[in-house]
């Protein structure tokens, strides 16, 4: 016998704040990434896990592209626009540079966290990619 998924009204308004609210830091990541690329590659460079941001190339390149990333799936994110495509795309930046920057120093725990916390919300817009929005 087939059950019936579990589904989960949720408020139209709160799926809007959400998303709003979490694209806004990655948007703003990405100017920083542009306006001040010296201090954030200095940044990979120190981190104990720094050497991973050479993986794909420089470490100008992996902030230059990061950053790109992070503007256009935060503003698709901001607008609604494939939603879950831009959380996924997010994921795929914010990992890395966790994994990178965040993981084995003590100092940056809070920052830690917060991304984690900010993975979170991408997770629920790249698995709810139908949300049943009462408004």
């Amino acid at each position: 016998m087939k059950s019936k998924p579990n589904t989960v009204q949720v408020s139209y308004t709160s799926v809007v704040l959400l998303r709003v609210m979490l694209s806004l830091i990655f948007i703003v990541a990405s100017i920083s990434h542009f306006i001040n690329t010296e201090n954030t590659i200095q940044r990979l460079e120190n981190a104990k896990m720094g050497f991973s941001g050479q993986l794909l190339g420089t470490p100008q390149m992996a902030v230059i592209l990061s950053g790109v990333v992070m503007l256009i799936a935060g503003i698709a994110l901001l607008t609604g626009f494939k939603s879950r495509l831009a959380a996924m795309l997010l994921i795929a930046v914010l990992v890395p540079i966790m994994l990178a920057v965040q993981i084995g120093q003590v100092e940056s725990m809070g920052p830690l966290f917060k991304n984690i916390a900010l993975l979170g919300g991408l997770l629920f817009f790249s698995i709810n990619s139908n949300l049943n929005y009462k408004q």
